[in-house]
């Protein structure tokens, strides 16, 4: 890295041992930066260069898989996919999400968001034919059209941001949450499921989706455009609906699966022969 093209920038990174620690506290590291490094290169660089027991998750480096997701100068980012020059400062500070434990440093305890995750029954429920759960012969059959209709709040990563943002599990800590919520409204509306009611019970008991006060700090966060936010209305929609005496749509029909009609491509032979 050339002298012309490096800046300066100083991180004051939250540091935090809960072995020996009373408390979270900031530390000064000075990184130099240049076009197009971003906030998890900067801390690579700290840990590879400065301090090794620097402790903060990552994995795909490619805004998919969640785990580098922390508070940059006060809001919600992946540290992967925003670049140190968005914040137009040569200071920035980084601290673990909110709303959550904090295992050390900038690594925050996400066993809370699975557990809530897990309770809303984040899968395809079938009581017609639950053989064909364990050994599919057949599919369940789904136009474009009924896949669109809740694509959206598929996206989902499970970064935990949308639970940093928000200000009900800031104040409740029994509070689903929007990642949660979002997921159990995205089963519901899938045509393919029977296990709506089963959620709903869930979801409507106290702590649940009546807790929302639909601020939407959720949506705004998002890294992906999920939109929680939305989700939870809808879903709180399919709730006023049961009371009402409204009932969900039966599951779609199992349909063959089609036969591969594809003409078989013989494969060419390896350029260099195997021994």
């Amino acid at each position: 890295m050339s002298k012309e093209s490096m800046k300066l920038i100083t991180f004051h990174v939250q540091r935090y041992s809960p072995e020996k620690d009373q408390k979270p506290y900031l530390q000064k590291f000075t990184v130099p930066s240049k076009h197009g490094m971003t906030i998890l290169d900067g801390l690579l660089y700290i840990k590879e260069n400065i301090d090794s027991s620097l402790s903060f998750r990552t994995s795909c480096c490619m805004g998919i898989c969640g785990s580098c997701a922390m508070i940059i100068n006060d809001y919600p980012h992946l540290a992967c996919h925003t670049q140190i020059e968005e914040f137009h400062t040569d200071t920035l500070t980084v601290k673990p999400l909110p709303n959550m434990p904090i295992i050390k440093d900038l690594v925050p305890d996400l066993q809370p968001l699975f557990e809530r995750h897990k309770s809303v029954k984040p899968y395809i429920i079938r009581h017609d034919d639950r053989d064909e759960m364990e050994q599919p012969t057949v599919e369940f059959s789904q136009k474009p059209e009924e896949l669109d209709s809740f694509l959206q709040f598929t996206y989902c990563i499970k970064c935990g941001i949308c639970i940093a943002a928000c200000p009900t599990s800031a104040s409740t800590k029994e509070f689903l949450g929007p990642q949660a919520l979002a997921q159990a409204y995205r089963y519901c509306a899938d045509c393919r499921d029977g296990g709506q009611d089963q959620r709903l019970a869930v979801v409507g008991k106290d702590h649940g989706v009546w807790h929302c006060h639909f601020a939407a700090a959720c949506s705004e966060a998002c890294p992906k455009g999920v939109d929680p936010a939305m989700a939870i209305q809808l879903l709180k929609r399919k709730l006023v609906s049961k009371v009402v005496g409204g009932k969900a749509n039966p599951p779609s029909p199992l349909i063959p699966i089609p036969v591969d009609t594809k003409p078989k491509v013989k494969a060419p032979d390896f350029t260099v022969k195997q021994k």
